[in-house]
C-alpha cells in the first residue's frame, strides 16, 4: 500500500468488484459465484417465509478485480493517515441501555447516574447552543418504583375485593338454597296434611 501505511495492520471488512457486486464472508473464491439464499442474512432479505433466491456475490478472497475495499485499522503505524487517524471523530451514536452503559464505563448500577455518560450532540441555533441526548432505556427511577408499587397495591386490592365478592356470593347462594329447601319441605308437609285430611 506504500510507505505512508508502514506499520499499519488492517482488517478487511468488505468490498465491491468493478460491477458493484459485494464481497460475502464464507465464499472462498477469488471471483464471483451464484449462491442460492434461503434465509435472512447479509445481502439477502426475504420478503416472505420460504422465499429463496439465487444471487451473484463476490468471494471473500481479494483480487485485482476489486474496485472498493473496506478496511478497519487494527494497529496504528508510524505515520498519521490524513483525514483518518490525524483527527478524532466522535461517536455520534452510543449505547442506550442502562446496563450496557454501566458495563462500558465500569459504573456502579445503584449509585452512579448513568444519564451523564450518554453520547450528546451539540446543536447550534443562532447564538444559542443546545445539547441533544438519547433517552436511557430500562432506567429504574423513583417514578418507576412508585408506579410499580402502585401497580402491586392495585393488584393486591383487586385480589382482596374479588375474594370478598366471591365469599359474599357463596353466602348468598347457600342462603338461597336453604330457603328453597325450607320452602320445598313446607310445601311437602302442607300436601301431606291436605291428603290426610281428605282421607278422614
Amino acid at each position: 500500500m506504500g510507505e505512508d501505511y508502514k506499520g499499519y495492520i488492517f482488517k478487511i471488512t468488505g468490498g465491491n468488484d468493478q460491477q458493484g457486486f459485494a464481497m460475502k464472508q464464507g465464499i472462498m473464491k477469488n471471483g464471483r459465484a451464484r449462491i442460492l439464499f434461503k434465509k435472512k442474512g447479509s445481502l439477502f432479505n426475504p420478503k416472505r417465509t420460504g422465499y429463496r433466491r439465487r444471487r451473484s456475490v463476490r468471494g471473500c478472497i481479494t483480487g485485482p478485480d476489486l474496485a472498493v475495499i473496506s478496511l478497519k485499522v487494527m494497529k496504528k503505524g508510524d505515520k498519521e493517515i490524513t483525514g483518518c487517524t490525524d483527527k478524532e471523530i466522535p461517536n455520534r451514536l452510543f449505547k442506550k441501555r442502562k446496563n450496557k452503559i454501566a458495563a462500558v464505563f465500569g459504573l456502579d448500577k445503584k449509585k452512579d447516574n448513568v444519564c451523564k455518560y450518554v453520547a450528546k450532540r451539540e446543536i447550534k441555533r443562532n447564538d444559542k447552543t443546545h445539547y441533544k441526548a438519547p433517552k436511557v432505556q430500562r432506567l429504574i427511577t423513583e417514578k418507576r418504583l412508585r408506579r410499580k408499587k402502585l401497580i402491586k397495591r392495585e393488584k393486591a386490592d383487586r385480589y382482596k375485593t374479588s375474594k370478598e365478592e366471591a365469599a359474599k356470593y357463596e353466602k348468598l347462594i347457600s342462603q338461597y338454597v336453604k330457603e328453597k329447601k325450607a320452602a320445598r319441605t313446607a310445601d311437602a308437609k302442607d300436601k301431606a296434611d291436605a291428603k290426610a285430611a281428605t282421607k278422614k
